[in-house]
C-alpha cells in the first residue's frame, strides 16, 4: 500500500474543513477525489505533501515514496509545482527546465565520457578495473532511460500542445497556463511515486487532454486528481473518492460508476430510513396500545416490545446533500431565425496570423460549440461576434431583435474593488435588497457571503457571479467562454440542464468534452489549416474525426506490401469470429443477468409478504431482519439492472 489516510481531520481556527477523511492508494492506482467547491479537496493534496498537518488521524506513506503535485493556477500566473525532490528553476528555457530532470543521468553520461578517454591511454592492469567500472555506469544508465531522456522531454512537451518554435522560450516569458503546463510536464518526466494533480487538464486544449490522459494510464506510479473534466476521469481513473459534509465516501469506480451509484445508493439510504421510522412508530403505537388496556399481560408484552425496539440498530438519517445552483435562462425577448451571420474573417496582430476565411451561419435554437487548439484565436473570434475588438477583413451581421449575453473566461467584466452584491446590485439598479439575495442565494452566495468582494472569490464563485448577472440579463444569445472553468461537477450539471432548455441561440467555447456531448447540436473547429463545421454533436464529430484518419491512415499505407491480399482476408476472417464470439459472449452474459434479476424480483415480493403477514407482523426483531434483507436484495438488484444496461450497450 502506498497511501493511507484514517480519520483525517482538520480544522483552521473555529473552521472545521474535514472531519473524518478515510482512503486507501495502492502503488499504481488511479484515483479521482471530487466534490463541490470548497469541500476540502485541495485540503487533502496539502495534508499528503504535510504543507499542513492534520488535527486528527493518521497519514502514512510507504518507505521511499516521492510525491508531486501540481497546484492550480494562482494568483501570481504560476502554478508553483511540488515536488518532493525537484525543485524549479527561473530564467531558463522551457526545454531546458523540463530536461533539467535528467541531469542525474547526464551526470552519469559524462562519467561514461570520461571513463572512455581513459581506455585508450590505460594500461592493462588499470584498464580492466575502468572497464568493470564503465560496464556498471553503462547498465545504470541504461536502466534509468539514458538512452531514451531526450526523445521523453520532446514527447512531452509535444504531447502538452507545446510548439517547438516554443521549447526556446524563457520561463519567465511564458503565460500563466504556459508555466501550468511546463510545470505538469516537468512532473511527469520526474516520474514521482505518486502524483496528485489539482486540475490538470485547466490549460490543456482537446488533443492535450487525451494525450494525458493515455500518459496517465500508462503511468508506472500511482494518481490521484481532482478534476472537473469527467471524460478525463471516465479514461484515465478506476477509483472516485467523494468528499461531502467534510467526510469521504469512496466508490470503486470511475466517474460515471461513481455518479450513477451515489444517487442509488442515496436514494436507498432515504428509503431505508423512511421504511424503518414508519416501523418504528408502528411498534410505538402497538405499545401505546397495549399499555391502554391496564392488564398485566398487556404491560408485560408493551415492555417486551419496547426492550426489542431499544435493542433495533437504528438507521441514521443521510446527511443533507450541499447546496447547489439553481440556474433559469430565460430571454426577455425572442430574437429572428437569423441570429448571427459571419463572412470570410480573418484576424491576426503583427506578422502573426490567428485565423482566415472563417464563415458561417447561427440560427435561432442552435447550441454550437467551439473547439480547437490553443493559442488558434477562438476567444479573439468571440470578441470580433461581440465587437470588442475588429477583423482584418470580413464582416459580422447581427440579426433581429438579438440581444447578447457574453461569459467572458478572464472574468474582466466583473470589478475586482466591489462586493458581490454591489456587482449585481449596479448592473440591475430596479433589484430590491431582497431580489438581490434571492438572486445570489440561488447561486449559492448566501449570508455574509454576499459582501465577498470579488478580488477575494475563487475561480468557482467568480463563474458563478458571472452566470448570475448573464441570467439576470435576460439575453437571447448567449456567447460563452469556457463557462465550465472552475465549476464543480454539480454546477456543470445544472449549466447544460439550463442550456439544453434554453430557447434562444448559445455559441460557446469548452475544452469539456462532457459538457459539449450533453449540449451542442453543431460542432465549429478552428484549426491551423482551417475552419470546419459539423452538423451535428460531440459523438457525430468524434465518429467523422476517427473516419477521416482512418482514410488518411489508409491511403498512407496504400500499395504497400506488409501484406498480402490473402493475408488480409484471413485477418478479416478472424475479426469476423472474433467479433462472433463476443456477441456469444454478450447474449448469454444478459441471459444469466436476467435469470438473476427474476430470481431477486421473486425473492423481493416474498419477503414483502413475509414483513406484512405471519409473526414478523407482531415481532420487532423478525421485521428488522426481513427489512434487511429486502433493503440489501434491493440494493442487488439495482446492481443487476445497471449491469444489463451497460450490457446492452
Amino acid at each position: 500500500m502506498l497511501l493511507q489516510c484514517r480519520n483525517l481531520s482538520k480544522s483552521i481556527g473555529a473552521d472545521e474543513i474535514l472531519r473524518d477523511v478515510s482512503f486507501n492508494l495502492e502503488a499504481k492506482e488511479k484515483a479521482a477525489l471530487v466534490g463541490v467547491n470548497g469541500a476540502g479537496k485541495t485540503s487533502v493534496f496539502r495534508l499528503i505533501t504535510r504543507e499542513w498537518q492534520a488535527d486528527g488521524g493518521a497519514l502514512t506513506l510507504a518507505a521511499g515514496t516521492r510525491v508531486g503535485y501540481l497546484p492550480q493556477l494562482n494568483e501570481s500566473g504560476a502554478s508553483g509545482g511540488y515536488d518532493s525532490e525537484n525543485g524549479t528553476r527561473q530564467g531558463v528555457t522551457l526545454y531546458a527546465e523540463l530536461d533539467s530532470v535528467f541531469d542525474p543521468l547526464k551526470k552519469i553520461e559524462e562519467e561514461l565520457r570520461q571513463l572512455e578517454g581513459r581506455m585508450g591511454t590505460e594500461l592493462a592492469r588499470e584498464l580492466d578495473s575502468t572497464m568493470e567500472k564503465y560496464s556498471r555506469l553503462a547498465q545504470k544508465f541504461e536502466e534509468r532511460g539514458g538512452y531514451e531522456y531526450s526523445s521523453r522531454v520532446r514527447g512531452v512537451l509535444k504531447g502538452l500542445g507545446f510548439d517547438e518554435d516554443e521549447w526556446g522560450k524563457e520561463i519567465r516569458m511564458l503565460s500563466g497556463g504556459e508555466r501550468t503546463r511546463a510545470s505538469l510536464g516537468k512532473l511527469l518526466l520526474a516520474a514521482p511515486n505518486l502524483l496528485l494533480l489539482d486540475e490538470p487538464t485547466n490549460h490543456l486544449d482537446s488533443d492535450s487532454v487525451e494525450w494525458l490522459e493515455d500518459y496517465l494510464r500508462a503511468y508506472g506510479g500511482a494518481v490521484v486528481a481532482i478534476s472537473h473534466d469527467r471524460y478525463f476521469m471516465d479514461r484515465v481513473v478506476t477509483k472516485t473518492i467523494e468528499i461531502e459534509n467534510k467526510k469521504t465516501n469512496v466508490f470503486e469506480g470511475n466517474y460515471t460508476f461513481y455518479a450513477k451509484y451515489k444517487a442509488i445508493g442515496r436514494e436507498t439510504a432515504f428509503r431505508h430510513y423512511f421504511q424503518q421510522q414508519k416501523e418504528i412508530k408502528r411498534q410505538e403505537e402497538v405499545i401505546k396500545t397495549l399499555r391502554s388496556f391496564r392488564t398485566e399481560a398487556a404491560l408485560i408484552r408493551a415492555k417486551s416490545r419496547e426492550k426489542l425496539l431499544d435493542k433495533m440498530e437504528r438507521v441514521e438519517k443521510p446527511e443533507s446533500l450541499p447546496d447547489k445552483m439553481r440556474l433559469m435562462l430565460e430571454p426577455k425577448l425572442m430574437s429572428g431565425n437569423d441570429v448571427l451571420k459571419v463572412e470570410d474573417v480573418s484576424m491576426g496582430f503583427g506578422n502573426e496570423k490567428l485565423f482566415k476565411g472563417v464563415s458561417f451561419e447561427l440560427k435561432r435554437g442552435d447550441r454550437v460549440a467551439l473547439i480547437g487548439p490553443n493559442g488558434i484565436g477562438k476567444t479573439t473570434l468571440f470578441k470580433i461576434i461581440m465587437g470588442e475588438i475588429s477583423p482584418l477583413s470580413g464582416q459580422i451581421t447581427e440579426g433581429v431583435n438579438v440581444r447578447a449575453g457574453y461569459y467572458d473566461q478572464a472574468q474582466q467584466r466583473l470589478s475586482e474593488e466591489k462586493s458581490v452584491f454591489q456587482e449585481i446590485a449596479d448592473s440591475y439598479p430596479r433589484l430590491t435588497q431582497t431580489e438581490i439575495r434571492n438572486v445570489l442565494a440561488a447561486f449559492v452566495f448566501t449570508g455574509d457571503d454576499v459582501f465577498k468582494p470579488v478580488k477575494a472569490l475563487s475561480g468557482g464563485e467568480r463563474g458563478r457571479v458571472s452566470l448570475a448577472k448573464i441570467m439576470l440579463g435576460g439575453a437571447n444569445f448567449l456567447v460563452l467562454d469556457e463557462p465550465t472553468n472552475h465549476l464543480d461537477m454539480y454546477s456543470k450539471e445544472i449549466l447544460e440542464e439550463a442550456l439544453r432548455d434554453f430557447p434562444g441561440t448559445c455559441f460557446y467555447i469548452s475544452h469539456d468534452r462532457y459538457f459539449i456531448s450533453n449540449t451542442a447540436t453543431r460542432i465549429f473547429e478552428l484549426k491551423p489549416s482551417g475552419f470546419a463545421v459539423y452538423e451535428g454533436g460531440y459523438e457525430f464529430y468524434s465518429e467523422k474525426k476517427r473516419a477521416a484518419a482512418e482514410a488518411l491512415a489508409a491511403a498512407e499505407n496504400k500499395g504497400s506490401d506488409f501484406a498480402s491480399d490473402s493475408s488480409l482476408s484471413k485477418e478479416a476472417r478472424r475479426q469476423k469470429k472474433e467479433a462472433e464470439a463476443e456477441a456469444r459472449r454478450s447474449r448469454g452474459r444478459r441471459e444469466r443477468l436476467e435469470a438473476k434479476i427474476a430470481e431477486a424480483e421473486t425473492q423481493i415480493a416474498r419477503l414483502d409478504i413475509m414483513l406484512h403477514e405471519g409473526e414478523s407482523a407482531s415481532d420487532a426483531l423478525a421485521a428488522e431482519r426481513l427489512f434487511t434483507e429486502k433493503s440489501e436484495l434491493e440494493m442487488h438488484l439495482l446492481y443487476l439492472y445497471g449491469e444489463l444496461e451497460e450490457s446492452s450497450c
